[in-house]
């Protein structure tokens, strides 16, 4: 289905019949990557599976977003459906608004899988590196040739920025840049549905310990390691969290 929200198009695949499932994918990926768990829930609930405005068949939004403009449209999108208290599955970045959204919305049932949200220790090197750059893309600007500039700029973002960064669009770049530090603990203690964590114990983007915090801080809280894997758990160990899921969701 097409959701328009603020004249822009949002991509839901929606699949099944029963209570409702959000299904919110990391950054990077689009709704194709819980097609899985998406055909594994159906057989009992209706899913929703997302492309976040700015990934997959969803439009970018037309100002920069942070976790609060995309709640807001995720909490939009269950009120103009009729959607009540639903069950929420977030990797990654879908993490963080699953975050946001639990914290302050009625919610059946929360899994957060390999889920940002707290904010990372960075290393001097880490700093140095993108201040670095926001100097050189500044004096790119002020001093030089539009061209030349954009030159050198594309040049070095290549090696300040990461992977995901890189690989954006202009718009989605500030995006990212706005959400990616954003510390979500203080919000941990407001979830009160039963949640679930699923977590690669050699996941380097969202380390182990931050799911150990969430587990810690969200009052009724399970963790699940799979071990031997990274950031895509779910991915990595299919078997292992299709049977999770289905002892979760009790299918």
């Amino acid at each position: 289905m097409i959701y328009n929200y603020k004249n822009k198009r949002v991509y839901v695949d929606v699949t099944g019949e029963g209570e409702p499932v959000l299904l919110l994918h990391g950054w990077g990926c689009t709704h194709a990557v819980f097609a899985p768990l998406q055909q594994l829930l159906s057989q009992k609930y209706k899913v929703y599976n997302f492309d976040f405005p700015g990934f997959g068949d969803s439009q970018e939004p037309a100002t920069v977003w942070g976790t609060q403009e995309y709640t807001a449209m995720l909490e939009s999108f269950v009120a103009d459906n009729g959607i009540e208290a639903p069950s929420l599955v977030g990797h990654s970045f879908g993490g963080r608004i699953s975050i946001i959204y639990a914290s302050r919305n009625k919610v059946e049932r929360l899994v957060l899988v390999d889920a940002a949200g707290i904010k990372p220790k960075r290393p001097f090197k880490y700093y140095y590196k993108v201040y670095s750059f926001k100097l050189v893309k500044w004096l790119c600007n002020t001093f030089l040739p539009r061209e030349t500039a954009r030159q050198i700029i594309d040049s070095r973002r290549k090696g300040a920025g990461s992977g995901d960064y890189n690989n954006a669009s202009p718009m989605m770049r500030a995006v990212l840049s706005k959400v990616v530090n954003e510390d979500l603990t203080p919000l941990l203690q407001k979830i009160v549905a039963p949640t679930l964590l699923f977590w690669g114990n050699l996941d380097t983007a969202t380390p182990l310990s931050d799911a150990k915090i969430m587990e810690r801080l969200i009052p009724d809280a399970g963790l699940v390691v799979a071990h031997g894997t990274g950031h895509f758990s779910f991915v990595e160990n299919a078997g292992l969290f299709a049977s999770v899921m289905k002892n979760f969701f009790k299918l």
